[in-house]
C-alpha cells in the first residue's frame, strides 16, 4: 500500500467514531418551568429529579433538561413556554397554575405534566380527573382551598381578639376566588378580616407599617408564587413588627416563620416525577388519570413563638408534623 493511501485510510477511520456520534439521536429534553425563582422551586425540582432517577431517568445520562424561572413575574410566562416549545422539547413540566396555563396555550401536542393548586378542569387543562383527554396531565393539590383551614389555625394561637389582616397579590388571577372564600369563613366565625392587596416589594413595606397602626392581631397571605419568591423579606417584616403570621408553605417557617399549613411538596414533586417518566417510557397524558395530593404538613417554629411571646397551646403543638425548636 502506498504511503499517501494509508494516512487518507488512517484519517477516514480516526472520522468514524465521530461521524458515527454525529449521527445519535438527541437526547429527549423536558421543558421545566415555574413562575417561582431557582430556590423557591427546589422543594418540588429535587424530588421531582428523584422519582425520575429511581425509574431510570438520569438528566444528562438519558435525557436532557431545560430550566425556565419567572422569578414571581406571572406575565413572562408564555414567553418562556414559546421559548421552551421552539426548542423542540419532549415534554413540558409546568409546576404551578399559571405556568400550566401558559403551557396548554403553548401547545396541543407536546405532552405536558403540571402542578396545579387550582381545579384543573375549570382551567380547562384536562377534561376529567380520571379521562383528561388531551396532551395534558398531573398534580391537583389544595393551595388557595385552605385558605379557611389556616384562619382556624392562626385563631387558635392568638392570645386576643382582633382583627386578622389576609394579604393577597393583587396581580393574581386567583386572588378574587381567595378574597371570597377567606371573607366567608371569617364571616361565619365572627372574625374581623382586613383585606390588604399588594403588587410590589415596596407595597409590602407599607402594607406591614398599615397593619402595625391597625394593631392587627395576625396575618395570613394569600396563594401566589410571588410571596414564595419574596419569602424571607414577608418572614423578616413581620419578625420586625411582631406580628404572628401563618404562611403558606414550610419553607416560610424553616426560614424563621411561625408557622405554616400546606399540601406536602415532596409528594407533589414525586407525583410530578413518576407521570414524566412513564411518558418518557411511551406512555400518553390522556391515559394518565390526575392525581390528587392527600398529604399535608403542619410545621410550628417554636423559637419564633418564643420571641413573639406566644404560648402555644398543647393541642396545636401535638397536632403538628413538625417542630421547630
Amino acid at each position: 500500500m502506498r504511503r499517501r493511501e494509508f494516512i487518507t485510510l488512517l484519517g477516514g477511520a480516526a472520522a468514524w467514531p465521530l461521524a458515527a456520534r454525529a449521527q445519535q439521536p438527541a437526547l429527549p429534553m423536558i421543558g421545566y418551568f415555574s413562575g417561582r425563582s431557582p430556590d423557591a422551586e427546589a422543594p418540588l425540582r429535587a424530588p421531582f429529579l428523584k422519582a425520575l432517577e429511581e425509574l431510570g431517568f438520569v438528566a444528562g445520562r438519558n435525557f436532557a433538561i431545560e430550566y425556565r424561572f419567572a422569578e414571581g413575574h406571572d406575565e413572562r410566562l408564555p414567553m418562556l413556554a414559546a421559548e421552551l416549545v421552539r426548542r423542540q422539547v419532549a415534554m413540558l413540566v409546568a409546576t404551578d397554575r399559571p405556568s400550566a396555563v401558559a403551557a396548554r396555550a403553548a401547545t396541543a401536542t407536546i405532552p405536558i405534566v403540571f402542578t396545579s393548586g387550582f381545579d384543573p378542569v375549570r382551567l380547562g387543562l384536562v377534561a376529567s380527573f380520571n379521562r383528561p383527554g388531551g396532551n395534558a396531565t398531573g398534580v391537583s393539590l389544595l393551595t388557595t382551598d385552605l385558605g379557611p383551614k389556616r384562619l382556624g389555625l392562626l385563631r387558635e394561637l392568638l392570645p386576643k381578639q382582633g382583627t386578622i389582616a389576609f394579604v393577597v397579590n393583587a396581580n393574581s388571577a386567583s386572588t378574587p376566588y381567595q378574597i371570597q372564600e377567606m371573607q366567608a369563613a371569617a364571616q361565619a366565625v365572627g372574625q374581623s378580616l382586613l383585606v390588604v392587596s399588594v403588587s410590589t416589594e415596596e407595597e409590602i413595606d407599607k402594607a406591614f407599617a398599615t397593619m402595625a397602626e391597625r394593631n392587627v392581631a395576625g396575618v395570613l397571605y394569600g396563594a401566589t408564587l410571588f410571596f414564595q419568591v419574596i419569602s424571607e423579606r414577608l418572614v423578616a417584616l413581620a419578625a420586625h413588627y411582631r406580628i404572628p403570621a401563618l404562611y403558606e408553605w414550610r419553607e416560610f417557617v424553616t426560614a424563621g416563620g411561625l408557622m405554616s399549613y400546606s399540601t406536602d411538596r415532596h409528594e407533589v414533586g414525586r407525583e410530578a416525577g413518576i407521570y414524566a417518566g412513564r411518558i418518557l417510557r411511551g406512555e400518553k397524558p390522556a391515559d394518565l388519570p390526575v392525581v390528587q395530593s392527600s398529604r399535608f404538613e403542619f410545621v410550628i417554629n417554636l423559637k419564633t413563638a418564643k420571641a413573639l411571646g406566644l404560648d402555644l397551646p398543647l393541642h396545636l403543638l401535638q397536632h403538628a408534623d413538625e417542630v421547630i425548636e
